[in-house]
């Protein structure tokens, strides 16, 4: 008889997403537990690319905090291979050949001529990018894992086992609770009517644009709702995560969601490209309109906050040259990390909400009417860890204002994780993928639903928000 698993998966991404966090702030008690953990900055020389989370751990070779790195989770996966009743000894073998095969692609896509954002191009001492940003590798990721899922047979079913996309990105959201927990307490510091209208600005990412594209999708388009639900995530409130959290509310396909994001980090190049000019010819004796701009107009943290600094530079300049007035560094960008950091927030509630509206009304099975009971079986329980971490962090913040720094440093180690989690999470998702049955579905049509509902409303109807809410509010002069 087939033993039952002590753990359902979604519980186990809570305890693996809570452990990690609460394992990152011993920093906080001067422990650095987890700082000799493998990041991968955005190279020039491949030698250099690997390093580890922490200066602590310095002297450690990158190839040596790569192979510890590997070592830590699996241990605590095959722990919680173990929890889930499935063979541990099988998971262990096919989650090093995913770990590996997937951090080759985020280390390809963090390749400078890849990666690097148009502010960066000077400091890498390098003429050209495609601008794609570190998030790069999870569309390499993906494309990597189409590969092998649709061409390579023998390995697809070699890495059988290990292909959980579900928990490894709970996981990764339950981590990200923290990281955009300590980015909001920085964001705290900034000026009252600034954050006010930040809060006040998401609004119309929920309100307006999710119900738009969503209706655009579904009558224009006629996707299915369990398309359309991420689309309308992905598009109009921040790609990855919102894409993913609402995709699992609804108790869509992961695939769905996914290739969603993946559009997503590539129509935000474009808008990197693009706004921060535009906003420097237009917007520059409104400063603020055009940081608030840039965080409600472009769909991945990464990309945004990149595009608040190029906005930032080239207004700073412009004003300067113009109005002979230097303003004070830092408030274009803040602003659109306020506004950005906002929109993350609420993906919780907004996965709450739709999980509501999916058991009650959509799909509530026989009968009218849906127990509590159901409900609760229906909500993703990784929402709740995502929700702890980052109230966790806030408290931190509040009672104690001193220990910030150290928080943020935790966080940051932390996140070094959820970077890991989602990047297999891509990979995974594509060795899973037929890619002519996802033609099929309509994955051209997805492209053709972005560029209509993102160049025909959603980045006019954030300006006209930026304007109404930011207009008049200027950064100080230096």
């Amino acid at each position: 008889m087939e033993q039952k698993a002590c753990l359902s998966e979604d519980w186990l991404a809570v305890v693996l997403g809570i452990f990690l966090f609460a394992t990152s702030l011993g920093l906080l008690a001067g422990a650095d537990l987890l700082g000799w953990a493998v990041t991968t900055s955005v190279w020039t020389h491949a030698a250099t690319a690997l390093g580890t989370a922490s200066k602590a751990y310095a002297g450690l070779p990158g190839i040596g905090s790569l192979i510890l790195t590997w070592l830590f989770l699996l241990v605590l996966l095959c722990a919680g291979t173990a929890a889930l009743k499935a063979n541990v000894t099988r998971f262990a073998t096919a989650f090093t050949g995913i770990f590996f095969l997937s951090y080759a692609a985020w280390f390809c896509g963090s390749w400078a001529h890849i990666a690097a954002t148009p502010d960066k191009l000077k400091t890498l001492g390098i003429g050209w990018s495609l601008n794609l940003t570190a998030e790069a590798g999870f569309i390499v990721a993906l494309v990597a894992g189409l590969i092998v899922g649709n061409f390579m047979p023998r390995l697809a079913a070699f890495l059988k086992e290990g292909i959980r996309p579900e928990l490894y990105i709970k996981t990764a959201i339950v981590i990200l609770g923290g990281f955009l927990g300590i980015t909001a307490a920085e964001q705290l510091k900034l000026a009252t009517s600034v954050m006010f209208r930040g809060l006040c600005a998401i609004v119309e990412a929920y309100l307006v644009y999710w119900a738009v594209v969503y209706f655009v999708a579904r009558k224009y388009f006629k996707f299915s709702r369990e398309w359309s639900v991420p689309l309308a995530s992905g598009i109009s409130i921040c790609g990855v995560s919102a894409a993913i959290a609402t995709g699992s509310a609804i108790r869509a396909r992961p695939v769905v969601p996914v290739m969603v994001s993946s559009l997503v980090v590539i129509f935000a190049v474009v808008e990197l490209l693009l706004l921060p000019f535009v906003a420097q010819a237009f917007l520059y004796h409104d400063p603020l309109v055009a940081g608030a701009w840039m965080g409600l107009a472009v769909k991945t943290d990464g990309a945004a906050v990149a595009a608040g600094t190029i906005t930032e530079s080239l207004i700073a300049a412009k004003v300067l040259a113009m109005q002979g007035i230097r303003l004070q560094s830092g408030w274009i960008m803040a602003t659109t990390a306020t506004v950005k950091v906002f929109i993350d927030v609420f993906i919780a509630v907004w996965a709450f909400i739709l999980a509501w509206i999916w058991s009650t009304k959509i799909e509530p099975g026989r009968g009218n009417k849906v127990s509590a009971k159901e409900i609760w079986a229906r909500f993703p329980k990784f929402i709740l860890g995502y929700l702890a971490t980052f109230v966790t962090v806030l408290a931190i913040a509040a009672l104690a204002p001193s220990a910030v720094p150290k928080a943020k440093a935790a966080m940051g180690q932390a996140n070094v994780f959820r970077g890991i989690f989602f990047v297999m999470t891509f990979f995974t998702i594509g060795v899973v993928s037929n890619f002519r049955k996802l033609w099929e579905e309509g994955i051209g049509r997805l492209a053709l639903v972005y560029v209509v509902c993102l160049f025909g409303f959603i980045i006019w109807v954030g300006l006209l928000i930026s304007w109404l809410f930011f207009h008049g509010v200027r950064p100080p002069a230096a």
